[in-house]
């Protein structure tokens, strides 16, 4: 067996341990999970869909509930043009609400594409197992009373026996 002498050895070492600290400094904290900047990769999608009120979605400059904007991907995809990254960002009206999330995770899951939304400038990507992914609902405005009504329940009847 060949022995190598002391002063060979803790020159290996030496080595060894100088190419660990370098390649340590290389690494400088990045993870593979780097947060994306939205501003620079806005243009890099297929289709932009924007979260609107009440869960509802401004598709190509229209106001769409989620199911008339299921239905807008369903037609693309007949066309044989459904895209395969979307990515969600914020309107003037509203933030991305947890509801467009989940109505965002069904349509991923029904139609195949990739769903990105604008979490406080960086992109994330929608996780159709953790998102619980929510049926497609169409929009129902409230329901407006007249002013003779206002103040009145249900259980009040304007039944009174006594008056008989």
């Amino acid at each position: 067996m060949i022995r190598l002498s002391t002063l060979l050895s803790r020159t290996a070492a030496a080595i060894l341990l100088g190419s660990m600290l370098v390649l340590a400094g290389c690494h400088r904290g990045d993870t593979k999970g780097e947060a994306i900047k939205t501003e620079q990769m806005q243009g890099k999608f297929d289709a932009t869909v924007q979260a609107y009120k009440s869960g509802q979605f401004v598709v190509d400059g229209a106001v769409l509930s989620a199911l008339d904007t299921g239905s807008h991907f369903a037609y693309l995809k007949d066309q044989g043009k459904l895209p395969k990254t979307v990515l969600l960002m914020r309107s003037d009206e509203s933030k991305i609400r947890k509801q467009h999330l989940e109505f965002m995770a069904r349509m991923q899951l029904d139609y195949g594409f990739v769903v990105y939304y604008d979490d406080g400038g960086t992109l994330k990507k929608i996780n159709a197992i953790e998102t619980k992914a929510r049926d497609l609902e169409d929009y129902h405005a409230p329901v407006k009373m007249n002013d003779e009504m206002k103040g009145k329940s249900a259980s009040d009847s304007g039944y009174d026996p006594s008056r008989r």
